[in-house]
């Protein structure tokens, strides 16, 4: 940990700087924040849960490389701002800082800002790459900002006063639906005709042909055995997803589903069709949105009844009737997505370049 104390303020630079930094260099910063974390993360307006402390901190120790580098701002006691940064050399030499939780399983990322201190923190950030204390860096590349964020915003704005240049981007689409107050009523404004008749012909089907039950994981479960069961229909569903399923990001996925059942957030829950599981979805309920992360199926089973789509079907109802907003499928334009009366969202990179 260094705490360098008030930020100078930069010469090209018009706000005035009053916050004291504190960079930590391990992930003994994780364990100095955590009971500021997440209080700093709910009055921001990228509150998601991919950046409270649990999944960043997480994120570090399963799947982390390079150097490490926690910047904490505090206007006199209160923290105001978190950029969680590391820095690696790619093959080519170039140093690139990159976000903590940065690149692939974590949708929406940003720098912790108090919402109405994004310039004072966007700022105090500027002015360390640019002074003498930063290590040398190339690229600063801020990955999946989610469509609320300021930093793809401001920080291009700020970044050209501190004689940077900086690329913004669309990285990718993260399709939602705003959810009504009834299951009719989401059949009815969200989905077209065919659609609407789709939906209700599978659920219709199933309940004809079969025995389904839905089961949600519950807060006294045995959830080792409850995410193993996950993780082997996963592995099942498609040769892409038997590949991602490495022995290390297995073992991410336990301990984060370990941390957000003790937070309350995790989601988890399988389609059980004549009492043998033959899909499974992986969520979180985080505020008013319910996440949809990841799935696993038995290709070979049950294909004909539509078990992906019918569980789908079920989480809408139940998010509908657990009176959520947001139906959140995450990255990724996938057909289905629309096809359940999904709206896409932006999702932004902001590249930040040294100077020559």
């Amino acid at each position: 940990m260094i705490h360098m104390g008030p930020m100078a303020q930069h010469p090209s630079f018009e706000v005035t700087l009053s916050l004291d930094l504190t960079l930590y260099r391990d992930a003994t910063g994780f364990a100095a924040l955590r009971r500021e974390w997440n209080p700093l993360l709910s009055r921001s307006r990228s509150d998601h849960l991919f950046l409270t402390w649990e999944w960043q901190s997480i994120w570090w120790r399963c799947l982390g490389e390079g150097e490490l580098y926690l910047l904490a701002w505090r206007d006199g006691e209160t923290l105001v701002g978190i950029a969680p940064l590391y820095l690696v050399t790619g093959a080519d030499g170039r140093r690139t800082f990159h976000l903590v939780g940065c690149v692939e399983v974590s949708d929406y990322l940003d720098v912790l800002v108090a919402a109405q201190d994004e310039e004072r923190v966007y700022t105090a950030l500027l002015a360390w790459l640019t002074g003498g204390d930063a290590p040398a860096w190339d690229v600063v590349s801020l990955c999946n900002l989610p469509q609320s964020s300021m930093t793809h915003r401001l920080l291009p704005e700020l970044a050209a006063a501190a004689g940077l240049s900086c690329l913004v981007s669309v990285e990718d689409v993260c399709p939602v639906i705003e959810l009504p107050d009834s299951w009719e009523a989401y059949l009815e404004q969200r989905l077209n005709k065919k659609q609407r008749h789709e939906v209700r012909r599978k659920l219709n089907k199933i309940a004809r042909e079969a025995s389904p039950r839905w089961v949600l994981v519950g807060r006294d479960a045995d959830l080792d055995a409850e995410i193993s069961s996950f993780i082997a229909l996963h592995r099942q569903s498609t040769p892409a997803k038997r590949s991602f399923m490495t022995p290390t990001m297995e073992a991410f996925f336990v301990e984060m589903a370990h941390a957000l059942h003790r937070a309350g957030w995790l989601h988890l829950s399988f389609l059980e069709i004549n009492g043998d599981r033959a899909a499974a979805m992986l969520a979180f309920r985080y505020g008013d949105r319910l996440l949809i992360y990841n799935s696993g199926y038995r290709p070979e089973a049950y294909a004909d009844l539509s078990p992906g789509i019918v569980l789908t079907s079920y989480l809408i109802q139940d998010a509908i009737a657990q009176g959520l907003r947001v139906f959140d499928f995450l990255q990724g334009d996938e057909v289905y997505k629309y096809r359940f009366g999904a709206v896409d969202t932006l999702v932004y990179r902001t590249e930040v370049f040294r100077a020559p």
